[in-house]
């Protein structure tokens, strides 16, 4: 059954926790048959409470700063497989703690903190196999001049010794065909290193729960490289792991005509809590709503705060809308609910799970405090 949106709190991102396990069920098919590990990438997702129902069906989870090691080691009882640009000197035995692999951005930075390293924790370092599909430039990591990896050019066959992995992330939202074109990447510019390494990190981007992914060619994709090179291969997947399971609940609050433009002004901000919507941007999809249509009733979307930009283009809905009328943004789970932040003091989305027994839980409401807390 789906979300009943009328019993939820307005504004609130509601997880459907259906529809997660149903991704979750995918993901996990994924790793038996093509014999990898898949883990979670907090920085798409990190709802931790859900952290012991994705432990059940996933190898474990991937951080990019101590806070997420930390919040992996506590919510899901496992270390993480931390990365990160550049590490904080003072942070980095702490992290190490919470930390099974950890992969350097540069020669330079593992010769400067390789010998902090226990020899239980195994070292990665990330290269830019000069590949990536990615046409939105806020996105591409292959992108020239890009600062994440190591290019071939800088390795000049000198890979450091105690490095047992490679880390490799071009892709975003990306299919199978695209990851058959960034495992060709990766053996032309990196294959002379294979053979003396313990695992290959094919980072994220790959949206196999999408319903046009071809999941058999990825599978197949994976097999022959691990045939041909024997050695662990890891995916950490984010948007892949919470795609379309869950949506934002929000208000319309007061309608504006203005120049002849009608603005349904909502209870959430696009800035505040949904900033991939003007940074990207993208358009997210709405129950009831399409784009614009020629005699449909038809409004922009504006958000809560002061900033001028803050609203979305104009959608057309099947009927006039009117104050106190729900608006549902639809999967709003990945990479939207991770960047929220309380600009303007905005009122905050509350958390909520639509249960399998059909039942709401909200799991986090924000106050004053949380408002004040962000400043002191």
């Amino acid at each position: 059954m789906a979300i009943n949106y009328e019993v939820c709190p307005s504004p609130a991102f509601v997880l459907d926790e259906v529809r997660l396990i149903k991704n979750l069920e995918l993901l996990e098919e994924v790793q038996e048959k093509a014999g990898v590990s898949i883990i979670l990438a907090l920085k798409a997702f990190s709802m931790w409470k859900l952290f012991p129902l994705v432990r059940s069906y996933l190898s474990g989870a991937t951080a990019s700063s101590l806070n997420e090691a930390r919040l992996i080691f506590e919510e899901m009882g496992q270390k993480a497989h931390t990365y990160a640009p550049a590490y904080i000197p003072d942070e980095f035995d702490e992290m190490i703690r919470y930390s099974s692999h950890i992969t350097f951005n540069t020669i330079s930075e593992y010769e400067r903190y390789h010998t902090r390293i226990p020899k239980e924790v195994s070292i990665g370092l990330r290269v830019n196999p000069a590949y990536s599909p990615v046409e939105t430039a806020l996105y591409n990591p292959a992108s020239v001049g890009s600062r994440l990896g190591e290019w071939p050019s800088t390795l000049e066959d000198n890979w450091p010794a105690g490095v047992k992995g490679l880390h490799v992330h071009t892709l975003c939202e990306s299919g199978a065909d695209h990851f058959q074109l960034l495992v060709k990447a990766v053996e032309e510019h990196f294959g002379a290193y294979l053979g003396n390494l313990d695992w290959v990190n094919f980072g994220g981007g790959h949206l196999i729960t999408h319903e046009a992914y071809e999941v058999e060619l990825l599978i197949h994709t994976l097999r022959d490289f691990k045939q041909r090179h024997d050695v662990e291969v890891i995916l950490e997947p984010g948007s892949a792991v919470a795609w379309e399971t869950g949506d934002l609940v929000s208000t319309v609050l007061d309608i504006i005509d203005s120049g002849g433009i009608k603005t349904a002004i909502l209870d959430v901000s696009f800035t505040a809590h949904m900033p991939d919507t003007l940074e990207m941007p993208y358009r997210p999809s709405i129950v009831g709503a399409t784009d614009p249509v020629d005699g449909k009733p038809s409004y922009r979307l504006g958000g809560m705060s002061c900033l001028a930009g803050d609203f979305l283009g104009e959608y057309s809905f099947h009927h006039e809308l009117a104050v106190g009328d729900r608006v549902i943004l639809k999967d709003m789970m990945h990479y939207t609910m991770v960047k929220t932040n309380h600009f303007n003091g905005v009122k905050h989305p509350s958390i909520c799970r639509w249960t399998v027994n059909e039942e709401l839980e909200v799991l986090k409401t924000f106050t004053f405090e949380d408002f004040k807390g962000r400043l002191s």
